[in-house]
């Protein structure tokens, strides 16, 4: 049986998680697993993939970076998938983990794929620096501060701090630590 996983990282790729629906269906997946979570915290759709998954069966992406984001998330994924005698394929790669080549070609691309996104980071960070020294990086704008004396009054109107974070688009810890501070000097 060829199962589907399909993830986006965010709620607002509702597009990208429809188009993977549809490439894992159209490849023939008979079970579709899908979520939005990031790739560093919880993934209960992929769980329940390997779980449901059985002797025989392939687990099928649309790409490496929807199912891992290391080459040791990557690596501890196919050793659950291989002690059930479950193959993994990943469909823009043309890597199906069913023969040996397959395998082999998913370890290089893998070690390729965390190469180069640690080489983005690296890249990220010397820019970041350069751009401190020269006093051109703030950081991001602190809105919630911004918006500290609009917390507060509606706070006095009686709004839960839910219903604040909702009307003025931040988060519920914003809220609260702007309720809690004292008044700062700029």
């Amino acid at each position: 049986m060829l199962i589907g996983y399909a993830r986006t990282s965010t709620l607002e790729q509702e597009a990208g998680l429809e188009a993977q629906t549809r490439d894992l269906t159209a490849l023939g997946c008979e079970k579709l697993f899908r979520e939005q979570a990031s790739s560093v915290g919880p993934r209960r759709a992929l769980e329940m993939a390997v779980e449901f998954a059985r002797e025989g069966d392939t687990i099928v992406v649309t790409k490496l970076d929807r199912l891992a984001r290391s080459v040791t998330h990557l690596g501890s994924i196919i050793a659950a998938l291989e002690a059930k005698g479950v193959a993994l394929r990943i469909e823009n790669l043309g890597v199906d983990t069913s023969t040996p080549t397959g395998k082999l070609m998913l370890n290089v691309l893998g070690g390729v794929a965390q190469f180069e996104r640690e080489m983005m980071l690296e890249r990220q960070r010397d820019g970041i620096a350069k751009a401190k020294a020269e006093g051109a990086y703030k950081g991001r704008k602190p809105t919630a501060r911004a918006k500290a004396e609009e917390i507060k009054a509606l706070a006095a109107e009686g709004l839960s701090m839910g219903a604040i974070a909702t009307k003025l688009g931040i988060g519920k810890g914003s809220v609260h630590r702007a309720l809690s501070e004292g008044p700062k000097a700029a």
